[in-house]
């Protein structure tokens, strides 16, 4: 049976909802400075942990303070543990697991094809969200962009097991199927949703961290670390995932997965920007492409000129 919110076809995205979209990317792409200082210190399991519940606790906090009520997610509840599990726990474990075989590039490369995985799904499980050809088209030139943008790290991580690399599609598979479950959450607050989410995580990640790291030096971090952290849980994770669940709402399933197509080319701006990284020419050619993706996929620059 379909998953549906409305009986209409999904139209193009709004300016609200490109800006959103481009504002979570940034954040996203902007979450692997802070973990790349975190992972110094903090196994990454216990990173996630700290990442979900302090990002939990800020949310509950909100809620309690601003509302909505989070009651609202009790009648949820398992549900939100589905989410957790397809949108948190596997996902990061599947990637941490790939990652140990596989360079940053093929990994992001693999991790692009989430839309794909997602308007599979969706032209299969939803009734307004239905392939189309500038759709398909997209995001083969962002899967296309975000290949050509890594360069040499996808070279480098080409002869990888077999495994590493099902376990990164799989992971975007699984970010798939949280959209689909995140569609199911109707007349639900973005913030609500969040916090729901995040709270399911945090209780999952409580005994896998225990039973694989125990109690001792858990909190051993130095004060840079723990900001990093706190920037990670808080900007990354708290807020992003609120404007992560209002764009699904807003946009649908497919719009919001566009945000893998956006993060890595955020993440290399944001070097340049801010660290000093060199931008190569390749760089901007996949950055051009995913950009000439996306706007084949949302079709009105090419309806104007027909």
């Amino acid at each position: 049976m379909a998953i549906t919110t409305t009986t209409a076809m999904r139209g193009p995205m709004v300016l609200k909802d490109w800006a959103q979209l481009l504002l979570l990317g940034a954040i996203w792409g902007g979450s692997f400075f802070f973990a790349r200082i975190a992972v110094a210190e903090i196994p990454p399991l216990v990173l996630v942990l700290f990442r979900v519940a302090i990002a939990a606790l800020a949310l509950q906090l909100y809620l309690g303070l601003r509302g909505p009520s989070f009651r609202l997610a009790l009648p949820h509840a398992g549900l939100f543990f589905l989410l957790a599990l397809a949108n948190n726990v596997i996902p990061f474990s599947l990637i941490f697991a790939g990652q140990t075989e596989l360079g940053a590039g093929v990994a992001s490369v693999l991790n692009s094809t989430t839309p794909f995985w997602t308007l599979i799904l969706a032209n299969a499980l939803t009734s307004d969200e239905k392939l189309s050809w500038n759709k398909l088209v997209g995001i083969a030139l962002g899967i296309a962009g975000t290949a050509v943008m890594v360069g040499p790290g996808l070279l480098a991580g080409l002869g990888g097991p077999v495994w590493a690399k099902f376990a990164l599609i799989g992971a975007s598979l699984s970010y798939a199927v949280a959209l689909m479950i995140a569609r199911r959450f109707k007349g639900v607050p973005s913030p609500v949703i969040a916090t729901g989410q995040l709270t399911a995580s945090t209780i999952v990640m409580i005994p896998v961290v225990l039973l694989g790291y125990g109690s001792a030096n858990l909190f051993s971090a130095s004060p840079t670390v723990w900001a990093a952290v706190l920037a990670l849980a808080l900007l990354s994770t708290a807020f992003a995932y609120i404007l992560y669940f209002n764009l699904v709402a807003s946009a649908g399933a497919t719009n919001a997965s566009l945000v893998t197509l956006i993060v890595p080319a955020s993440a290399i701006l944001l070097g340049f920007l801010f660290l000093g990284e060199r931008l190569e020419l390749f760089e901007l050619g996949g950055m051009a492409l995913i950009a000439f993706g996306l706007v084949t996929i949302d079709g009105r620059l090419f309806g104007r000129r027909r």
